[in-house]
């Protein structure tokens, strides 16, 4: 690896050809998985998407984009390991979160976001535009560390929630004593690179992150924590749709763990949201 690439890395920056050092950068993300309660698939859907997803987040300050993720119930069953471990489990149970919404912040902006953010999901809900019927898995901030592309012209981190990739998946890693979020993109810069972005790969480009440790905020349980500061997350962005790409996916999980790197605390799968439909409402539990 040439020293400019490592020193993005160890930067939280771009590794590939300053694709994602220009003006426009991702600082942090807002991660959400819920669960709407059984019987109130539809009307939570369109709550969401018709008015939390703008009124939450998409107003605020430094907000660059956002997208709506779906785990239906048979991509929870793809969902591994299969039961919840280490010390701080992303989702419990396994399969707990049918409904993801990511958000990317603005570099120059994650503190005036984050600070407009706790006070104006209090606002809405103390003027009736909250939703009680719905449990959070797992509500977390996460700060943008590097980005990893397959392609020698890639995209753009921060166009990822923009393009229309047919998949998403999660992977969430509680890394080996000793390994930093710095050693971790290493190894997936170099030596884990063949495994997840080399010839043939379903995955585009692989954003890696860590989470935002303070205590959370906010007028509802938010689920699980962000967890320890050995826990990093991983989203890979997917050319294929998700079951068509979930042995690659297998294996570069699989991988993470062989080399010493990190634990696999939750590896999931999740179809785009389809906009202005309740497509698959059917289909969570």
């Amino acid at each position: 690896m040439n020293d400019a690439r490592t020193d993005a890395i160890a930067n939280g920056g771009a590794t590939d050809d300053n694709v994602d050092s220009g003006p426009i950068r991702v600082g942090a993300m807002l991660f959400t998985l819920v669960d709407p309660t059984p019987g109130f698939e539809v009307a939570y859907n369109r709550w969401y998407e018709r008015d939390h997803f703008y009124g939450g987040v998409m107003v605020g300050p430094g907000t660059l984009s956002g997208r709506r993720w779906v785990a239906t119930r048979a991509l929870k069953d793809l969902r591994f390991p299969t039961e919840p471990s280490g010390h701080s489990p992303v989702t419990n149970p396994i399969d707990a979160g049918s409904f993801l919404a990511t958000y990317f912040i603005d570099a120059a902006s994650v503190a005036n976001h984050f600070a407009w953010a706790s006070e104006e999901v209090h606002k809405l809900y103390a003027a009736g535009r909250g939703f009680e019927e719905r449990t959070h898995a797992h509500t977390v901030l996460y700060t943008m560390r590097a980005a990893h592309h397959r392609d020698v012209a890639p995209i753009p981190a921060h166009l990822a929630l923009d393009h229309p990739y047919a998949g998403l998946a999660s992977i969430h890693v509680d890394r080996a004593d000793g390994v930093s979020t710095t050693d971790l993109d290493a190894w997936l810069d170099g030596d884990g690179r063949d495994v997840v972005l080399g010839g043939g790969s379903p995955v585009d480009q692989v954003l890696s992150w860590r989470p935002i440790i303070p205590d959370r905020e906010g007028p509802m349980d938010l689920g699980s924590g962000p967890g320890g500061k050995d826990r990093s997350l991983l989203l890979c962005f997917l050319d294929q749709q998700v079951e068509e790409a979930w042995d690659h996916l297998v294996a570069f999980s699989e991988a993470i763990e062989a080399a010493g790197i990190a634990r696999v605390a939750l590896t999931a799968p999740f179809t785009p949201a389809i906009p202005g439909t309740d497509t698959y409402c059917d289909q969570l539990f």
